[in-house]
């Protein structure tokens, strides 16, 4: 038990006894709902935090059980996926805090730290680092830099956070712990915090004021838009005859997807969805076109290109989503954007409306009222997209594996919808599967699609889909995975096995990278470095036989059951039982490399060598050209000159 200083207004700690403490009674709340936010530890215990923060999680675990349980982690990039997966799944409501030991322990937790950032995901990150009073400098795994003696490895996360701190003493640990709660729960700045823990101070003690650790709750703000913003967009909505919505990862994560349904169909104005905003509204909903940008569907896309006013809604108009700005070409294109972030709500050029989704929906409904697109343009928008899922259904029986011996990605993806209920989750990260299944899932729930597409990290689904599986326990979570991916990181196999996590991994074997083989294909590159063979001796390139990797095994290696298919019923079969089991399962399929699925018609600005002796990469830097000829600025003023003649107006 802790020992009571001679004030009773102070308690006596280690630095590490009173982070534990501290995060334990942090809280969150929205609209009157509250929650621990912090739902335990994930570590790798180690030199520079084994005998700071590991004593201290042990020492709770013994004297206040559940006030921050430690989950024991195999890759401390992956424990920070973990985290961001649960937190995405939980609406930034809740997290994990993440430590690792100093040195390598410690940057290999960067990956993960910049992906949290990008997708402004809340992450506390505890790194250990090197002794602050330098008595043993240069210490095992210190990095010695003749400018500085304060500098050390930990210095690399500072471009990766929101908020960064580094405790030399313990009197700093207060202002450090509340800084970055501040900054994990504002939905506007939130991301990766990082407070820095240097190994010597984390085991010193310190007397601390009891206020510190009494239960400290955080209200999550629901900025409300001005008035007079919301009149200067419904008027430039007013005059549009051709608007469309941009949903983006805002819209769920404020919780306000039935506002834009009532919004949506009060206006009759058709949405596109942004990876993150899939789910907004369910893929039926007459006015959702799907897909939008470089992956989108021809659906949203075809709208898009004559759309004069977009609606961005908590989005931040990545490449993707805008097709390298390529998606909008309407001359006068006008951007109104709901965002809690200044940052992505005047981007383009945009009418900044900086509030949450939920309130500044309602409030531009209620500022709308009487206004409707015309009916033929929302029609059209119901027939695209009821064309495009009837082509999506048809190529999840396309038959190609009967015909060809191996699936299509696009049989393997509708194989896996048919097995899951509609509040199931689908998991995914990186390779060619984000980009189908960003065109052609068919999701039927708001919380059922989490493809992390800001950072596209390879080695994120598994981890990932942990942290979302201990997020939503009442959800089947199915991860799909490419051979490539899963190579990246397939260890936390271990920590679902470990804390009886079931979660369903679907790999997909092709012997290659499928996306960016098809890239370079596109690029003129000629799938080079894309596929996984043997270096032939006639060649000495990697253009040899398939190497005879057997991932099934590596699985079942790691403690997972496996189910193999190669056909469509083996996989059919392989899904039912592995959904119908209550451990972590994996279904191993083979696909088809080359094969691609049904897509759209987006662009993604990706640069071709301007001078080449390769007749495929010339021929691929004339279609580069041409596309680039359709890039737009998107810098059209939100309020028209009243000087300004329509001819100029268009120009501009």
């Amino acid at each position: 038990m802790a020992d009571i200083a001679a004030s009773p207004a102070m308690i006596r700690l280690t630095v590490g006894q009173a982070i534990v403490k501290f995060l334990g009674r942090q809280y969150a709340e929205r609209d009157g709902v509250r929650r621990k936010f912090f739902a335990g530890c994930l570590g790798i215990l180690g030199h520079g935090n084994v005998a700071g923060l590991g004593q201290a999680l042990l020492q709770a675990e013994l004297d206040e059980p559940g006030e921050l349980p430690y989950h024991q982690g195999r890759n401390e990039q992956a424990m920070v996926h973990i985290a961001t997966g649960y937190a995405r799944q939980k609406d930034r409501l809740e997290t994990f805090a993440v430590t690792a030991s100093v040195g390598p322990g410690a940057t290999n937790m960067l990956t993960g730290a910049a992906l949290a950032t990008v997708n402004r995901i809340p992450v506390l990150l505890l790194p250990a680092d090197v002794f602050a009073t330098r008595v043993a400098s240069p210490v095992l795994q210190e990095l010695e830099q003749p400018f500085g003696y304060d500098v050390s490895v930990n210095d690399a996360f500072r471009p990766l956070s929101k908020f960064f701190d580094r405790i030399w003493r313990p009197e700093q640990l207060p202002a450090a712990l509340l800084g970055a709660m501040r900054v994990l729960t504002d939905p506007a700045e939130t991301g990766a915090a990082t407070v820095c823990l240097p190994e010597d101070v984390q085991a010193q003690a310190h007397d601390w004021p009891v206020e510190l650790f009494r239960n400290r709750i955080w209200r999550i703000a629901r900025p409300v838009p001005e008035p007079e913003v919301i009149a200067a967009a419904a008027e430039i909505i007013r005059a549009a005859r051709r608007p469309m919505i941009v949903a983006g990862g805002g819209v769920t994560y404020s919780e306000a997807n039935a506002e834009l349904r009532s919004f949506v169909e009060a206006t009759g104005i058709p949405i596109g969805e942004t990876q993150a905003g899939k789910g907004s509204l369910p893929f039926d909903h007459p006015l959702n076109t799907g897909a939008v940008g470089a992956t989108g569907t021809p659906a949203a896309n075809r709208i898009a290109a004559t759309a004069d006013v977009v609606i961005g809604i908590g989005t931040r108009y990545s490449d993707f989503t805008t097709a390298s700005r390529t998606v909008w070409q309407h001359p006068g294109v006008r951007f109104v954007n709901i965002n809690v972030a200044g940052l992505d709500a005047v981007k383009h050029a945009g009418l900044p409306v900086i509030a949450d989704a939920k309130r500044a929906l309602t409030a531009l409904q209620d500022a709308l009222s009487g206004y409707r697109t015309d009916p033929d343009f929302a029609a059209s928008a119901t027939k695209l997209a009821g064309d495009w899922d009837a082509a999506v259904v048809a190529s999840h029986h396309s038959g190609h594996g009967a015909r060809h011996g191996v699936l299509a990605q696009s049989e393997v993806l509708g194989a896996i919808e048919a097995a899951m209920d509609p509040r199931d989750v689908v998991v995914c990260a990186a390779g060619s599967l984000p980009g189908d299944l960003h065109a052609m899932w068919r999701t039927r729930d708001r919380k059922g699609y989490h493809v992390e597409y800001g950072f596209s990290c390879m080695g994120y689904e598994i981890p990932g889909g942990i942290g979302v599986a201990l997020a939503a326990p009442d959800r089947d979570v199915f991860v799909t995975v490419g051979d490539g991916s899963y190579l990246m990181m397939p260890t936390e196999l271990v920590t679902a096995v470990q804390e009886g996590i079931k979660i369903i991994v679907v790999l997909l074997q092709n012997h290659g990278y499928a996306s960016i083989g098809a890239l370079s294909e596109s690029l003129g590159g000629q799938r080079f470095g894309t596929r996984f063979r043997y270096r032939s001796t006639g060649s000495g390139r990697l253009d040899g036989g398939v190497l005879p990797v057997d991932l099934a095994a590596n699985a079942e290696s790691l403690g997972v059951t496996v189910y193999r298919a190669r056909t469509l019923a083996e996989l059919k079969d392989g899904l039912a039982r592995a959904k119908a089991g209550s451990s972590a399962a994996m279904v191993h399929v083979d696909t088809d490399l080359y094969q691609r699925s049904p897509s759209g018609d987006g662009w993604w600005d990706v640069p071709v060598a301007q001078v080449s002796t390769i007749d495929t990469t010339r021929a691929a830097r004339t279609a580069y050209e041409n596309f680039k000829i359709a890039q737009k600025p998107y810098v059209t003023p939100t309020v028209a000159d009243p000087s300004a003649t329509p001819e100029r107006t268009q120009q501009q």
